[in-house]
């Protein structure tokens, strides 16, 4: 795998920005390595960077804060060559019926779902998290940030459907089927899953994903 591709990859698969220390501790090589790779994907505007303390201190004492490399909102899909597959599925999405969309992208998302995942979550919050951390793992960030009662909503930068929102706003039709169909997938039990998406067209902000449950079997976040 190209070096820069694979810094990228591991920046993408943790929920929180990452140092030069931690990427070099997971690819196992030298941190000037790591943050030569880090610095160049900065440049090439596929990360951003911010300075914070780890120790969650301040004052004096709690030590010099430390460079994390944060992954954007991403609003362009990654294609090396640019083949604009989003530009051409978001004409398709006009040919579809409108109620035909959701299902579409439950579809998807069983597609995305690991094969032979047998063990599924008991509560939602887990159930989310599980989802989160298998998104991760195919190079996608995304995180629980609020879960209460039958509410979860997971913060993401790098949606997978995003570009497709963005060139055609009929497609979050698509993308709440998607995320919907992630989280059940990983739940235990039967359960119906509604879905809402918020700031998937700024183009500064990351994805809001706030998913409300309907189940017979009472589970708590």
């Amino acid at each position: 795998m190209d070096a820069l591709k694979e810094t990228l990859l591991f920046a993408r698969s943790h929920p929180e920005p990452v140092t030069a220390d931690e990427v070099a501790a997971g690819l196992g090589v030298h941190r000037n390595v790591a943050r030569t790779r880090l610095e160049r994907l900065i440049r090439d505007g596929r990360l951003t960077a911010r300075f914070e303390r780890r120790t969650g201190r301040s004052g004096p004492g709690a030590g010099r804060p430390a460079k994390v490399y944060v992954v954007p909102p991403e609003t362009e899909a990654l294609e090396f060559p640019a083949r604009h597959y989003d530009r051409l599925a978001a004409r398709l999405v006009d040919e579809v019926p409108p109620e035909a969309l959701p299902p579409v992208g439950e579809d998807f998302a069983r597609e995305l779902a690991p094969a032979g995942s047998a063990a599924k979550a008991r509560t939602i919050r887990a159930a989310a998290e599980r989802a989160c951390r298998d998104l991760g793992r195919l190079g996608f960030q995304a995180a629980v940030t609020d879960a209460t009662g039958t509410r979860v909503t997971i913060t993401t930068a790098t949606c997978p459907l995003r570009p497709l929102v963005l060139a055609n706003h009929e497609a979050a039709k698509i993308d709440r089927g998607l995320w919907a169909g992630l989280v059940e997938a990983r739940l235990a039990g039967r359960c119906r899953v509604s879905c809402d998406t918020h700031d998937c067209l700024d183009r500064d902000e990351s994805c809001r994903v706030v998913l409300d449950f309907e189940t017979t079997d009472e589970r708590s976040s």
